[in-house]
């Protein structure tokens, strides 16, 4: 057999195995619960506390139902003491569980000695880094946006300095787990929604970074990439089989703690960070194609709002 022959023949079982083994990895996402199985007391196992941050609605208030459901007494962190005391009541009066409020204002300076006394005395087993702003639904080009300076303090302070005081915690004991909520549109550079997307970008590096350097000690730190989650920041639209309630993303989503140090948090939002990652750029920056997200978005928003 001549040289070029046995070259192809080569290349093509390494391309072959190669897609043969990314199949098999992404097959494992379609079964979490099989792929990915957890005890029951996985939770409680953790700690007796969950702390999330942004919790007083949407993706954050979700968490903390979850959390409280699967045994855990919760602090949850917000601006708004009405609302969060409203969640607590109903935490309380639905599981049981202990729910402790702080109300805070993570863009202000000096915030986190405050809570860092407040959670002092906490044995906390999981932190939810959930705590954002999108400041608006309406993409738009970077000079257009409203609100520049909060978006970047809003994702890159809150995240490293809560991981920073509650991680000595959980490498004493030698467990934990830390989920920061990303964004799926961070997977590539994104046009219209340019800052908000490279802030996510932030919170997938750090957060993987940690991960690598706290897996040996027994802590789970997860980047969660979630694309449609009816919440007030994605004007509330109506849910199906992509855009999912906050109550049904998170329930999916925690099958996925043992799947990697990132996940998308369903399959099909799996699917569409696939799709998205594929897509050639030159079509997805060209000009038509912003003009076309805008004017459809402006219109499902639209169209969403006037049905409630």
């Amino acid at each position: 057999m001549e040289f070029s022959e046995q070259f192809f023949i080569c290349v093509g079982t390494v391309v072959f195995v190669y897609y043969g083994v990314k199949l098999l990895i992404f097959s494992r996402m379609l079964f979490p619960k099989l792929c990915f199985p957890l005890p029951n007391a996985f939770m409680t196992s953790m700690g007796e506390w969950a702390v999330v941050t942004g919790s007083s609605e949407g993706i954050g208030r979700a968490y903390a139902f979850e959390l409280a459901k699967r045994g855990m007494n919760v602090v949850i962190m917000s601006r708004n003491k009405e609302t969060l005391d409203q969640v607590a009541a109903e935490i309380t009066d639905t599981t049981g569980r202990n729910v402790k409020v702080i109300v805070t204002d993570f863009v202000k300076e000096n915030v986190f000695g405050e809570i860092e006394d407040q959670l002092r005395d906490l044995n906390i087993g999981v932190l939810v880094n959930n705590v954002g702003i999108l400041p608006n639904y309406i993409p738009s080009k970077f000079l257009d946006s409203k609100e520049l300076d909060q978006v970047s303090e809003d994702k890159v302070f809150p995240l490293n300095n809560m991981c920073k005081m509650i991680l000595p915690g959980m490498e004493n004991r030698g467990k934990g787990l830390i989920l920061n909520v990303s964004s799926g549109i961070a997977s590539i550079p994104f046009p219209m929604y340019t800052l908000y997307a490279a802030s996510k970008v932030f919170v997938e590096r750090f957060s993987q970074g940690l991960q690598a350097e706290y897996k040996d000690k027994g802590i789970i730190i997860q980047v969660v990439a979630p694309f449609g989650v009816s919440t007030r920041m994605a004007a509330f639209q109506q849910t199906n089989m992509v855009t999912l309630s906050p109550e049904d993303f998170v329930q999916r989503s925690l099958l996925y703690l043992r799947a990697g140090d990132k996940t998308y948090g369903n399959v099909s939002h799996i699917i569409m960070g696939w799709v998205l990652q594929h897509i050639p750029l030159k079509l997805l920056y060209a000009e038509a194609t912003q003009r076309s997200l805008n004017n459809y978005v402006k219109r499902k928003t639209a169209k969403d709002q006037g049905t409630k």
